[in-house]
């Protein structure tokens, strides 16, 4: 009885933080109530602290807020403290290199995890770190350099005293789970057969059964065991560059896949490899030179992200995911989870594909689906058929979105590229109930935690609600 009873009381504690990317299970929801609806940088603010540049989203630990930035070739953790905002301890690390990436990433995207006790971080130009809440470094992992394009994405997660970590890569990728408190390598699992991508796993914990962590990525998704890395089922018919994590409500999994050239229609199926190979290579040496590629098959955008490996030439590894690339479709789904093996022709319960949002991650709230794209696209989906409710666009805020949603109170909470916050009713026939405006990029989603919206711009992090958290 006294451990059940610790268990709630570990289990209500929680409850009230926000340990991870997007809270408690990834879901970005909040039980909160009384959440304010019209804010600004000078309506409804508890605190203000500046902070430096980082994308990574707050967590929030009992009495601490935790944040990473990096700067002046730094990688940088912090914590602030959750009544006032002021800064309790910042740790350093020396940015010894610094990896290729997009525009819009940045070395301090991935947001941090706690288990309650400690705090866990990942910087694509280091590696991992823990500490201790209170600043103290307890071990590090020095990983990379990374093959990837853009930059890396995927925050690291926990379960069962594993922190897990998805590595998806041009080439040697892989999905990892380290103890917590020792950071030793439990197992590692080979995803050599993907390519980049920057979302985030999801575990699944059924109530009979083994635990799986599931991994989106190129083409595909797999479920591993928990305790073992054992691929258990897979999914074929996913998009080429994955960016958004699953969600997993009870044992239906949904997930967003978008990337540029899957819409409907934009497909073109590709010869294989050696077909083109015997008309087109000049010099026979085996592979394709950028001028040996024929016209009608040439990519359109970058040659670096279609010659994985950098070696100037496209080989039959290149080609066949660049073919793949060419037929790869875009869609929202939704998947029975409990399967094993190819679970493609089987578990997926319905898919569609208008609309969908590039980064942000769909939210899951008052038995609705809803879906941010850029443009200011807004779209409310049945969960249980994949219909649409309605779409829209969110006047006052028709810009770029890389912030997921949450919801709380009845309403749905969105954060534009530009800064405009938009506040929506959270029904299927939604409707705008306030657009506010703080006047500089927010790319980090926000948190929400006993009645405060805990909220970071380009260059600042708000409290905004109760006055008493």
């Amino acid at each position: 009885m006294r451990y059940f009873l610790l268990v709630l009381m570990s289990m209500a504690a929680g409850a009230a933080d926000w340990m991870r990317f997007r809270g408690l299970d990834g879901l970005g929801v909040a039980n909160d109530r009384n959440l304010p609806v019209e804010f600004s940088p000078s309506k409804g603010v508890v605190w203000k602290t500046a902070v430096p540049e980082g994308k990574s989203s707050p967590v929030i630990v009992g009495k601490r807020i935790c944040l990473t930035a990096s700067a002046n070739e730094t990688l940088e953790t912090f914590c602030l403290d959750r009544d006032s905002g002021r800064m309790l301890w910042r740790a350093a690390l020396k940015q010894e290199r610094s990896e290729s990436r997009h525009k819009l990433n940045h070395p301090a995207s991935p947001t941090p995890v706690s288990d309650g006790t400690n705090l866990y971080v990942f910087f694509s130009d280091f590696g991992l770190i823990s500490y201790t809440l209170e600043g103290k470094e307890r071990w590090r992992m020095p990983l990379g350099p990374f093959s990837n394009l853009h930059g890396m994405g995927a925050s690291p997660v926990l379960a069962q005293r594993k922190l897990i970590l998805a590595c998806d890569q041009d080439t040697k990728a892989f999905l990892m789970a380290v103890e917590k408190d020792s950071g030793k390598v439990l197992w590692k699992a080979d995803r050599s057969d993907f390519t980049h991508s920057f979302s985030t796993p999801a575990v699944y914990l059924p109530a009979k059964g083994e635990g799986e962590v599931i991994m989106p990525g190129a083409y595909q998704m797999v479920s591993y065991s928990l305790e073992t890395g054992k691929k258990l089922w897979w999914l074929r018919g996913l998009t080429w560059q994955p960016k958004s994590p699953p969600i997993i409500h009870g044992d239906t999994l949904y997930f967003n896949g978008w990337a540029p050239g899957g819409d409907a229609g934009q497909q073109k199926d590709l010869p294989p490899f050696e077909d083109v190979i015997r008309v087109a290579d000049a010099n026979k040496d085996g592979k394709l030179s950028q001028e040996e590629i024929p016209a009608e098959l040439k990519h359109s955008g970058s040659w670096q992200a279609i010659d994985l490996d950098h070696d100037g030439f496209m080989d039959a590894r290149d080609w066949s995911f660049y073919r793949a690339r060419r037929a790869a479709r875009n869609s929202l789904m939704a998947v029975k989870l409990g399967g094993r093996g190819d679970v493609t022709g089987s578990n997926v319960l319905w898919r569609y594909d208008k609309s969908l949002p590039d980064v942000p991650v769909p939210l899951l709230y008052a038995n609705t689906l809803f879906l941010v794209r850029t443009g200011g696209i807004f779209t409310t989906v049945n969960p249980a058929s994949g219909e649409v409710y309605k779409q829209g666009r969110l006047t006052g805020a028709l810009e770029g979105y890389y912030s997921s949603p949450v919801g709380a109170d009845g309403k749905v909470y969105i954060a534009s590229e530009n800064g405009k916050v938009v506040v929506l009713k959270a029904e299927p026939q939604w409707e705008i109930l306030a657009v506010n405006d703080f006047g500089e990029d927010i790319y980090a989603t926000p948190a929400v935690v006993d009645g405060r919206i805990y909220l970071r711009t380009h260059g600042a992090l708000y409290a905004i609600g109760n006055a008493r958290p």
